[in-house]
């Protein structure tokens, strides 16, 4: 498969999988929720991280690329109300157009410069990436691994919140 065959798979499971899971205005938090993406993940990083740089520029990037996927995770969590649901007393979120916003903002950001790569700019890229030794493979590791920052980080976020939000007394959400 393609370099970005394989990036756009990545960016449509990440979407479809955060948006099914998380948008909407009272979801319940159960294992499921929280193992689903640990286990895409799980799947996932296998599948495609062959040889991740270890050194070099190629490396920096990658680092970049958590960086920057850590960040965007911890954004989307802002857009996310974990509460007590009255009703069962158990822990629920609730996310809406921001959230979904932020996601597809980012993940069609991913997609463009993945298609881009091929087909706007292969030339320029191809010379900045012999110019700092940067692999295909290093570049096509970091758009996945900025991918799995985002759904571990929003996941982790979402347990963490969860665990606290069934110590205290049960409230529901302002409205949006």
């Amino acid at each position: 498969m393609s370099t970005i065959g394989q990036a756009m798979i990545i960016n449509a499971a990440v979407l479809i999988a955060v948006l099914e899971a998380d948008l909407g205005p009272h979801r319940k938090i159960g294992k499921l929720r929280i193992l689903r993406p640990l286990l895409m993940t799980a799947a996932i990083v296998p599948l495609f991280i062959k040889s991740p740089a270890t050194h070099g520029s190629g490396l920096v990037l990658e680092l970049a690329a958590v960086v920057a996927g850590l960040i965007v995770g911890l954004l989307a969590m802002t857009f996310t109300t974990v509460y007590t649901s009255p009703t069962t007393g158990k822990p629920v979120s609730r996310a809406g157009f921001g959230y979904a916003a932020l996601w597809i903002v980012v993940v069609g950001a991913r997609a463009a410069f993945s298609y881009g790569s091929e087909h706007w700019f292969a030339r320029q890229l191809g010379r900045w990436m012999m110019d700092h030794q940067v692999t295909a493979d290093a570049l096509t590791d970091a758009l996945l691994l900025m991918a799995v920052a985002m759904t571990l980080t929003r996941t982790i976020g979402l347990a963490t919140r969860a665990t606290t939000a069934g110590r205290r007394v049960p409230a529901a959400p302002a409205a949006e």
